[in-house]
């Protein structure tokens, strides 16, 4: 897993978290009893956090729930008693074993039918620990019980013959796992529901004590088939273990399995979809409608000062003031609010605390880097009358008007030119687990973060990382690669410099037609490429797809991120695919061209949004590098989270954390890391997240 800013936010959040889950997490990752899956999911927006030791495994995961349907886990294993290689290669460390598993709900439990699950355990990798299984749960009061057949690791006992063995012979007998390092990251298709299955169950009871809970199972597996020899002595089949809820986002577990061996845990747990953000005490309070008998004349408003209140108190930089009619008409950059609504309903009570009584609509046209992205129109006596609670929301949110925003005769009331540079100094953090050479590397750094604005539409941007302390000096491994080195050179560009220029660059942005977008930049445009590219985007307001293209022109940098350049260059480049599919909030995002390490293929990204601005997704990389160039891990593929700051903090804030987890750095299929993207730049195009946030225009 990768993280520049999000670990540290994310136990952040956990330890503020309000919603409680309704089943808890077994120890390989996932919600179950102790080694066993149950049928039970948590619910959606989910994300924990899990640790645990039963010698002579480690076993350190990361569970999201996307949807109730649907569970995802990745997984590190230590095998304690087993080395990761050779001394002069990785020293005396521990074998670690990455896996992802997936479950899915096939039947929600009702009066009469049993919660019904498929899933698998390790689906690619090693296949150390795969496993296929088909679970059923059903609750009896404070009991639930749950009962599966299980194919590969949780069905090891193999008591029964495989059903599956009418079908095709083949079901019969189960390919042993290869734990090689080739196989790494790779699909095991060839595995799966193959051999002979074994029962497996249990009972979790939920006590009279809230906090407490009991865990009683039945393990399919005899521990006699481990992966690396590393058989098990198991004196008896039951497990049984204690769940304890320290906090409402803290569970301690403790078992005894095997009939011989303990096992302790600990799972961090949060969900940023139903958990109550901190009250932003911190910002100030909207301005109150004020009743007045008459107003001012629209001559007499001092524009400056409501300038200057837009932006303390709404979150505009102002751009200029106009009016057109009966219409007063704000344009402006929005620098604190993540939700579109709460911003223009701010910026609407300094309007109509400001302005004469024949104004009758209020716009505010959202721009970002110069361009006119969207434009909200609000009716003023409408929005009175809501904020007053005179009438319901929905005549409001019937009134209110997103248009694309249109060149028009207005008279100019105000106009400024906002202060031309900005600047941010912060901790970075990043991360490497699971590596050769140690189980987790880590750097943080000290960032100057800045950007300078020429005009609103023409920019310059930079990040400086100084190192405060790491121990990536433990970092001796470069990956073998049969391509171009475009990403498997990360420990020279990880090691060989204190100061290290990330990124300058300078930008510039244009607006072609109401609904295509433009920008070029050039510059040191990430840690390890300096270059020149450009973008288009086509996003029609109103629809739910757009498409992009970009194409990039660039050079190595020399490792020490500071004005060198190496030889390798390449022409990289994508056509890209938006598309909102209207199922459950899933953005499907769908990239082909040309890559870093000069392969052509495609990216499919699926992610979900929810109604708060938190984004699950994972996305899978497939180029005309074979698996024998690519090398470990056969593509490229991940997860990552986003996590408005908004969800976190007592301020509002439009930053994100964001967490990636890329089990492998690989040269296939590897991107440039643009610091901007012109999709992003126009996500206030997206009505879906301002029609389900539109309550806050009168909060």
């Amino acid at each position: 897993m990768n993280c520049r800013h999000g670990l540290c936010l994310l136990l952040a959040g956990a330890s503020l978290a309000g919603a409680e889950p309704r089943y808890t997490q077994n120890d390989f990752g996932g919600v179950g009893l102790l080694q066993t899956p149950t049928a039970r999911m948590a619910p959606a927006g989910e994300i924990s956090i899990n640790a645990n030791r039963t010698d002579p495994y480690s076993r350190y995961s990361f569970s999201l729930q996307p949807f109730d349907w649907m569970e995802g886990t990745f997984r590190y294993t230590s095998i304690s008693n087993r080395q990761y290689g050779a001394n002069d290669f990785s020293g005396d460390q521990s074998y670690k074993d990455k896996a992802f598993d997936v479950k899915f709900r096939l039947l929600q439990e009702n009066r009469w039918a049993p919660e019904i699950a498929l899933g698998g355990r390790d689906i690619g990798g090693t296949g150390l620990f795969s496993s296929e299984y088909l679970v059923g749960s059903k609750r009896v009061g404070d009991l639930d019980f749950s009962l599966g057949l299980a194919w590969g690791y949780i069905g090891n006992r193999g008591e029964l013959n495989n059903p599956l063995g009418w079908i095709d012979d083949r079901f019969r007998s189960r390919p042993a796992p290869t734990g090689t390092v080739d196989s790494a990251g790779s699909v095991n298709s060839n595995s799966y529901f193959r051999g002979r299955p074994a029962l497996f169950g249990g009972i979790h009871w939920q006590t009279p004590w809230k906090p407490l809970s009991f865990k009683l199972e039945y393990d399919g597996n005899d521990y006699q088939h481990e992966p690396l020899d590393d058989n098990q002595k198991q004196s008896s089949p039951l497990n049984i273990g204690m769940v304890f809820k320290a906090t409402d986002a803290i569970d301690l577990t403790a078992a005894f399995e095997r009939g011989n061996t303990a096992m302790f845990g600990i799972t961090l747990h949060t969900n940023f979809t139903t958990r109550t953000a901190p009250a932003k005490v911190n910002d100030p309070a909207p301005e109150a409608l004020i009743q007045r008998v008459g107003q001012k004349p629209t001559e007499a408003t001092d524009w400056a000062d409501v300038s200057r209140r837009l932006e303390a108190n709404a979150g505009y930089k102002v751009d200029r003031i106009t009016r057109k009619n009966r219409e007063v008409v704000v344009y402006g950059e929005q620098t604190r609010y993540l939700y579109t609504p709460e911003a223009v309903g701010r910026a609407a009570r300094i309007l109509d605390n400001s302005t004469s009584d024949d104004v009758r609509w209020f716009t505010v046209v959202d721009t970002r880097y110069g361009q006119p992205v969207v434009e909200t129109s609000v009716p003023r006596r409408m929005f009175e009358d809501v904020a007053n609670q005179e009438r319901p929301l929905e005549d409001l949110r019937r009134t209110t008007e997103q248009n694309t925003p249109l060149p028009q005769q207005e008279q100019m009331l105000y106009q400024q030119k906002p202060a031309p540079l900005t600047y941010n100094v912060g901790l970075g953090y990043n991360q490497s687990i699971g590596g050769p050479n140690d189980f987790l590397l880590y750097q943080i750094t000290t960032d100057l973060d800045s950007e300078y604005r020429f005009t609103s539409s023409l920019w310059a941007n930079g990040l400086l990382s100084v190192n405060l302390f790491n121990n990536f000096d433990n970092f001796t491994y470069d990956a073998p690669s049969n391509l171009p080195r475009a990403r498997t050179d990360i420990r020279q560009y990880m090691t060989t410099s204190n100061v290290m220029l990330q990124s300058f660059q300078l930008n510039k942005t244009a607006r072609l037609d109401q609904d295509l977008y433009a920008m070029v930049y050039g510059g040191y445009l990430e840690s390890m490429f300096a270059g020149v590219g450009g973008e288009l985007l086509y996003r029609p307001l109103g629809e739910d797809w757009a498409l992009g293209a970009n194409l990039d022109l660039v050079r190595q940098r020399e490792f020490d991120q500071h004005f060198g350049l190496r030889d390798y260059q390449v022409a990289t480049g994508f056509v890209t695919l938006y598309w909102q599919t209207g199922f459950q909030d899933i953005l499907a995002t769908v990239s082909a061209g040309r890559y870093l390490a000069r392969d052509w293929g495609g990216t499919l990204d699926m992610s979900r949004q929810f109604s708060n601005g938190v984004r699950f997704g994972a996305w899978v990389t497939l180029t005309t590098a074979d698996k024998e160039a690519y090398g470990e891990g056969s593509f490229d593929k991940g997860m990552y989270v986003s996590i408005p700051f908004d969800e976190l903090m007592s301020s509002s804030t439009m930053r994100r954390a964001n967490l990636t987890w890329d089990p492998l750095t690989r040269d296939g299929g590897a991107r440039l890391n643009h610091d901007y993207s012109l999709y992003d730049l126009t996500d206030g195009r997206d009505q879906v997240m301002f029609q389900n946030l539109f309550g806050r225009i009168v909060e």
